[in-house]
C-alpha cells in the first residue's frame, strides 16, 4: 500500500522539475507537462476530465491540441503555448487540491 501524500509529493517535485523549462523553452517542457498531467489524471481514475470540470476539460484539450500542433511542427503562436501551460496548470492544481481534500 503506498503512503497517503505520496503521489502529490511525486506530483508536486515533477512539477517543480519543469518550472525552469518552462520559463526557458514552454514550447520544449509542454510534451512533458501533458504527460505528467495525463499521468496523474490516470492515477486519479478519471477516463474523462469533465468529471472534474467542464472549464478544465475545455482547457485540457485545448492544450493537447497545442502540443499536438508542435508535434506537427505546425506554426504555434506563443499566446497558444502560455493558454496551454495555463490549461495544464489548471488541471494540476485541481488535482493537487482534490488529493488533499479530506
Amino acid at each position: 500500500m503506498q503512503e497517503p501524500g505520496l503521489d502529490l509529493h511525486v506530483w508536486q517535485s515533477q512539477w517543480e522539475a519543469l518550472e525552469p523549462d518552462l520559463r526557458d523553452s514552454p514550447a520544449e517542457a509542454l510534451p512533458e507537462l501533458g504527460r505528467l498531467v495525463d499521468e496523474m489524471l490516470a492515477e486519479r481514475g478519471y477516463d474523462d476530465p469533465v468529471e472534474i470540470d467542464p472549464e478544465i476539460n475545455r482547457e485540457l484539450e485545448q492544450a493537447r491540441d497545442v502540443v499536438r500542433r508542435l508535434g506537427a511542427e505546425e506554426g504555434v503562436d506563443p499566446g497558444d503555448i502560455a493558454a496551454a501551460v495555463n490549461g495544464y496548470r489548471a488541471v494540476f492544481e485541481e488535482l493537487v487540491g482534490e488529493h488533499r481534500a479530506p
